[in-house]
């Protein structure tokens, strides 16, 4: 056995330049693919740390005819499902919210939420120190859960934790527990802290908030025993009564629809990722194919050696082990050297995919053990595969023809010449299949990034800020603040422009329900739905939004005088065809206030890029707004430098208001990118690899015909055939394989762009243009490969290759 190993490795010695690209070859396999499937172990397969969180369901609302899709849940819809619901084991709701914590140091915002009582319990959370919430405090007290790295980073790990307070949005707070650190694919990033009160919007009366307004994720733990089919199937009674009971409420002809914690955490990403699977195992089979054609032309080149060994007395099985032990030798080398390839892939994954992914600030991907042994274990099942039909079929052969064969050996059986055609066949094919992917998501990004989003982000800072309520309880007083934070700002030397806004473009907002006034209303739970915008003056010459009619809003746009709006130009034509708008009314908000349309203003893709809004408009901030606001600024400095001087003018005026995720508006576009950016990025690279791989793979299989053809070619050209005769025969034999692979290649290309048409923006799966550039690179690079051994052959002396036979 081990006579048998060192001779494994002294062939492999004598032969470094196959043993390096063999090496090569599968250690990209393994190293790509353990890289990616080690994330996809983290984001999907890993799961939520909460008890049984597949028996979990987070509950939507969706109304499809107004293009209203898995939207939160309205707190009447919630009070109604609770109480009457006999489905669930436990029904619980949160109310996203950020927090500005003050008394500790600078005044700084965190993330959490509001919740009822039970909803951690119902998430099966537990606290490490303390208790969750009870059931008396969801109304009315002032109670608080922290994380565990709240607890020690921001409380220094105090021991009394429990128990002290802490001042939320200027309202003391009592901490009753502390919880694990949770998952930022469920809660987002770097959630601290929730309190009690989930029923209410800060800005919103009761009255307001219980028209039927969405604003709650609503979660539920389906009792033992139940299904997910059976929990759909008991849903329509619940809507049904909830429409008879409450038929005036915004939502009251909604449909609930639900979803697993873990198909709900990671929905969006799956196709993209199920895109990357697909192409990261093309890449592997690919090099497990390229591999298993080394390996055949060189067994098969060896026949004279076995049949030697055989002649002297050699066994079948003994022959077998020597080839078997090589070829395993080469899948061990390139396991090693995969596993250290993946070992510094892997923690470059979340810095590359931070900008789309829901992942904490610091976190790693740690190597998927059971990713690499797969990997590894497939290269070595190719190994043993490749290495045991060679030798098997040459050990079968006549051993007088085997020791008459001389020193060069032949190209191999009729079975083996076809069946390494159709290992080519098969690199090529898979080869174009992924660059035809990968062209496509190229083409798609490249269309979004040059889309025109309706305003202009370069030099442009944003940063997030919640104003206290207990200090600023209403519209007026919010408006002075933000009068006076737009007036400091502006100040600062080296600001270009600054405004004051309840949003921006990208970050998320609200819906807010509209109708014409002057024909006749619908009911309001069948009004259209659009995104609003609460905006000062200036705010659209900040953000380089063209006005294309009428007035921007002034000074005297406040809240006791006529109610405006501004809307967006396919608004303007959607809802009033022709007919000029200025001066016209709209019913906004689901009280149906009139408000006069006094501008008309570019389209911005405020919601997603890849979507343009069919409305959105925008009402003046001292007309309607929120204890949440955006201050943005134009400036050439650097985006820190901003962030500190915004600061400062903030903390003079008052120093509970703290900045949150402060930046340049790039950063956001960038992140709204950062999908296709990733898809573009990592399929580029994969389609690299498979074209070079799929090119290797030709060009040794041709250089390896040729080189047993010598013979043949120099008797060829002793006979007067010409150079261009033996570049015709190379290139004929070479590219048949090639075309085949092609052909087959396009079709799955075909088939592919139908899969991956979703993830396309304006690009047709099936653009001959890009399907057919494709096919002429792969074509292009396997003349290439074959027109190098090609030109070797026509140097050959006829008078040595024909010594040679």
């Amino acid at each position: 056995m081990m006579t048998d190993l060192r001779f494994a490795l002294r062939q492999l010695r004598k032969s470094p330049a196959f043993t390096l690209l063999a090496v090569i070859t599968l250690t990209l396999g393994i190293g790509l693919n353990t890289a990616i499937f080690s994330l996809i172990n983290d984001l999907f397969l890993r799961g939520l740390p909460f008890a049984e969180p597949e028996r979990v369901v987070h509950v939507f609302s969706s109304a499809k005819d107004r293009d209203l899709v898995d939207i939160p849940v309205s707190a009447p819809r919630f009070m109604h499902y609770r109480d009457g619901q006999t489905i669930f084991a436990g029904f619980a709701a949160e109310n996203g919210t950020p927090y500005t914590l003050s008394g500790i140091g600078d005044a700084v915002q965190l993330n959490g939420g509001r919740v009822t009582s039970n909803y951690f319990d119902v998430l099966g959370v537990h606290p490490i120190r303390g208790r969750n919430f009870l059931p008396q405090e969801e109304e009315t007290a002032d109670v608080a859960l922290v994380t565990e790295n709240f607890w020690q980073k921001r409380l220094g790990g105090d021991p009394n934790v429990v128990g002290r307070s802490i001042a939320l949005d200027g309202v003391a707070h009592t901490i009753v527990g502390v919880l694990p650190n949770m998952p930022a694919a469920w809660f987002g990033p770097n959630a601290e802290v929730w309190t009690t009160k989930p029923f209410v919007i800060l800005g919103f009366s009761k009255e307001r908030m219980m028209r039927g307004t969405g604003f709650l994720r609503v979660i539920g733990r389906m009792k033992p025993g139940m299904t997910i089919e059976q929990l759909r199937a008991a849903l329509p009674s619940l809507e049904q009564s909830y429409r008879t009971q409450f038929p005036d409420k915004i939502d009251s002809s909604a449909i609930s629809t639900i979803k697993t914690l873990p198909e709900d955490v990671s929905g969006n990403l799956r196709p993209a990722f199920a895109t990357l699977v697909g192409a990261v195992s093309f890449v592997l089979l690919i090099a497990c194919s390229n591999v298993a054609n080394l390996l055949l032309v060189r067994f098969s080149g060896r026949r004279r050696e076995i049949a030697l060994r055989m002649a002297l007395g050699a066994s079948r099985g003994s022959v077998l082990r020597l080839f078997i032990f090589e070829s395993l030798l080469v899948s061990v080398l390139a396991g090693i050297v995969g596993t250290i390839l993946a070992w510094q892939l892997v923690p470059l994954v979340p810095k590359i995919t931070a900008n789309f992914l829901p992942l904490e600030p610091n976190y790693t991907v740690g190597l998927s053990i059971p990713v690499l042994l797969f990997t590894v274990a497939l290269s070595l099942v190719t190994g043993l595969v490749m290495g045991v039909y060679p030798a098997w079929q040459s050990s079968r052969a006549d051993l007088v023809d085997g020791l008459k064969e001389g020193g060069r050996g032949t190209s191999g059986s009729v079975k083996q010449q076809r069946f390494r055609k159709i290992l080519v066949g098969a690199q090529v094919a898979l080869s174009v299949t992924l660059l035809a992917g990968a062209a496509l998501l190229i083409t798609s990004f490249l269309r979004l990034s040059r889309q025109d989003i309706g305003f202009k982000y370069d030099h442009l800072w944003v940063g997030f800020l919640t104003i206290p309520q207990a200090q600023y309880p209403d519209v007026p007083a919010r408006q002075r603040l933000a009068e006076n934070i737009e007036k400091a700002v502006k100040a600062v030397p080296g600001f270009e422009d600054v405004s004051v806004s309840g949003g921006v473009p990208l970050a998320g907002g609200s819906l807010v329900l509209y109708s014409r006034a002057d024909i006749e209303v619908p009911p309001v739970d069948k009004r259209a739905a659009a995104p609003e915008n609460d905006i000062g003056p200036g705010f659209i010459r900040t953000w380089g939004i063209p006005l294309l009619a009428g007035r921007d809003f002034d000074e005297h746009d406040l809240a006791d005088h006529q109610n405006v709006v501004l809307i967006s130009r396919a608004g303007a034509r959607k809802v009033f065809g022709d007919e000029n708008p200025i001066g016209k009314t709209l019913l906004v908000t689901s009280a149906g206030m009139p408000a006069e349309i006094v501008g008309v203003v570019g389209d911005v893709r405020s919601v997603r890029l890849t979507v343009a809004n069919g409305m959105e408009f925008y009402r003046p901030l001292a007309q309607e707004n929120f204890p949440f606001v955006t201050l943005t600024v134009r400036s050439q400095f650097k985006p820190d430098a901003v962030t500190r001087l915004a600061q400062s003018a903030l903390t003079g005026i008052d120093p509970k208001i703290a900045i949150a995720l402060p930046g340049p508006m790039e950063a956001l576009v960038a992140q709204a990118l950062g999908q296709e950016r990733l898809m573009m990025m990592l399929l580029g690279i994969f389609a690299g690899v498979a074209l070079l791989l799929a090119t290797v793979g030709i060009y040794g299989a041709v250089a390896y015909t040729v080189e047993q053809r010598t013979g043949e070619i120099g008797v060829r050209m002793a006979l007067g055939a010409q150079t261009k005769d033996v570049v015709r025969l190379v290139l004929a034999q070479g590219m048949k394989p090639v075309v085949f692979g092609l052909v087959v290649g396009l079709a799955a290309a075909l088939a592919l762009g139908r899969l991956i048409a979703s993830q396309l923006y304006q690009t047709s799966a099936h653009n001959p243009i890009l399907l057919g550039g494709t096919a002429v690179v792969l074509a292009f690079a396997a003349v290439l490969a074959c027109l190098l051994p090609a030109r070797r052959a026509t140097l050959l002396d006829p008078v040595v290759a024909l010594r040679a036979e």
